[in-house]
C-alpha cells in the first residue's frame, strides 16, 4: 500500500510504500527537542511533555515526487544524526544515520500527517516510549519497547546491507556516499543557545 506525504506548504511531496518492518515510537531526548526548536515549530512537533512521534523504517520505502530542491539537512554536532527538513516551511522529514550504508530513517510525524493520511494507517501498533528521562513535567512516561525497537532496527539495517537495498535512498548520492544536501552543523554557540531553549 502507498501513502502520500507532504510538507506543510505542499512544495515537497512524496510517497511511502508501506514497509514490512516498522517501529513507532515517541522520543523525549533533548536532541529531538532541540531539532524542533531549530525549526521554530516546537509547538507542532512536540507533545506536551516534549516528545516527538517517529516512525522508523528503511529509506528505500520513501520517494519524493517533487520539491527535493527544498530539502535541507542539519546536524546538532559534527557527530550527530542527519536531521532532514524542508527549507520552504520548516517541516521536519526525519533522521538518518551519517552513512547511507547503515540504512535507517526515523520519519517525524508532521510530514506523515500533512496529507490525507493518518499515522495510525501506516503503523497501528502502540508506540514505544524512549529516552523518557528528557520528558517535561512529572510523572514522566514509563520507558517501554526500547529493546524491541533497537533489535528490529538492527535487523532492518543488516538485511538492507545483505540484499543491497541500502543503496535505495533519496537522501544520499550512492556513488559518493554523500548526502544530497550539505548538512548545516551548528556552531558551539548555536548549539548552546538551542539547548538552553529546550
Amino acid at each position: 500500500m502507498t501513502y502520500s506525504i507532504q510538507c506543510k506548504c505542499g512544495n515537497v511531496q512524496g510517497n511511502i510504500n508501506k514497509p514490512e518492518s516498522i517501529n513507532r515510537l515517541i522520543c523525549y531526548c533533548r536532541d529531538c527537542q532541540a531539532f524542533a526548536h531549530f525549526l521554530g515549530r516546537s509547538h507542532e512537533i512536540l507533545d506536551h511533555q516534549g516528545g516527538t512521534e517517529i516512525v522508523q523504517m528503511l529509506p528505500k520505502h520513501i520517494s519524493f515526487a517533487q520539491g527535493t530542491e527544498y530539502l535541507g539537512c542539519m546536524r546538532l554536532t559534527e557527530a550527530g544524526l542527519l536531521r532532514w527538513y524542508t527549507t520552504c516551511c520548516n517541516t521536519p522529514i526525519g533522521n538518518t544515520l551519517p552513512s547511507h550504508t547503515l540504512s535507517f530513517l526515523g520519519m517525524v510525524h508532521n510530514c506523515l500527517e500533512s496529507a490525507d493520511v493518518k499515522l495510525d494507517e501506516i503503523c497501528a501498533s502502540n508506540p514505544a516510549y524512549v529516552n523518557t528521562k528528557g520528558a517535561k513535567e512529572d510523572p514522566k512516561p514509563k520507558p517501554t519497547g526500547q529493546l524491541k525497537a533497537i533489535l528490529r532496527n538492527l535487523l532492518m539495517i543488516l538485511k538492507a546491507r545483505l540484499d543491497g537495498s541500502y543503496k535505495q535512498t533519496p537522501f544520499f548520492r550512492v556513488d559518493s556516499g554523500l548526502p544530497i544536501v550539505t548538512p548545516k552543523i551548528l556552531s558551539s554557540q548555536e548549539y548552546d543557545e538551542l539547548m538552553n531553549a529546550v
